[in-house]
């Protein structure tokens, strides 16, 4: 089966489709983008894909199985996933308004190693790669070389998906002369960011 482009094309598009759909992280990577601009926004976008990379790799080593034997473990971290987005969807909502470089200047956009720890607490994640490694890795001997291409492949794809997102909040900037504008920008990004949560407690 690993001899079969079907096989690298089936976790590619799934890569793409997963990561480049709206979820917490692409929402905080368009706010972001809007606010530092995109070289700023590089370490975020890098930390999501390697917590990405990490996370696969961890369920390729059995962390799924164990959230099969133990279903509390996952609930603890949905919920706790839950509160941090709630936390930072009110963050969003209501930073202060002004002029975009001095905002950008006291403020400091996400770091990588936040990012990528973001993503052990952000069940769209955990249900991504769990997915990945159900749908794709073969058993047997070729368990360990299915794995490698799965977490290869979908770094590969993850990182110019979510880049769209913070290109989008680049060119956002541009709009957000006016008080007023970055406001409702602000709220809007916040409220989107919360309702995430719907698509965390519906798994």
């Amino acid at each position: 089966m690993l001899s079969t482009p079907t096989f690298y094309l089936a976790i590619a598009m799934f890569a793409w489709v997963t990561s480049i759909t709206p979820g917490p992280n692409n929402i905080m990577l368009l706010a972001s983008g809007a606010q530092f601009g995109f070289r700023r926004t590089l370490p975020h976008m890098i930390g999501i894909t390697l917590g990405m990379a990490s996370m696969l790799t961890s369920v390729l080593l059995g962390l799924g199985a164990l959230f099969a034997l133990y279903p509390p473990i996952y609930e603890v971290l949905k919920w706790a996933g839950c509160a941090y987005l709630l936390w930072l969807a009110w963050k969003i909502a209501s930073s202060p308004v002004g002029r975009l470089q001095d905002k950008a200047n006291k403020a400091s956009p996400m770091r990588w190693w936040q990012a990528l720890l973001f993503q052990y607490v952000n069940p769209k994640a955990w249900i991504m790669s769990i997915s990945a490694v159900a749908s794709f890795s073969l058993s047997g001997d070729l368990y360990v070389l299915s794995g490698i291409w799965i977490v290869v492949l979908f770094s590969c794809v993850n990182f110019p998906s979510i880049t769209v997102w913070a290109w989008a909040g680049t060119s956002i900037r541009r709009w957000l002369t006016e008080p007023k504008r970055q406001r409702a920008f602000n709220f809007f990004m916040g409220a989107a960011t919360a309702s995430t949560l719907l698509l965390m407690v519906s798994h």
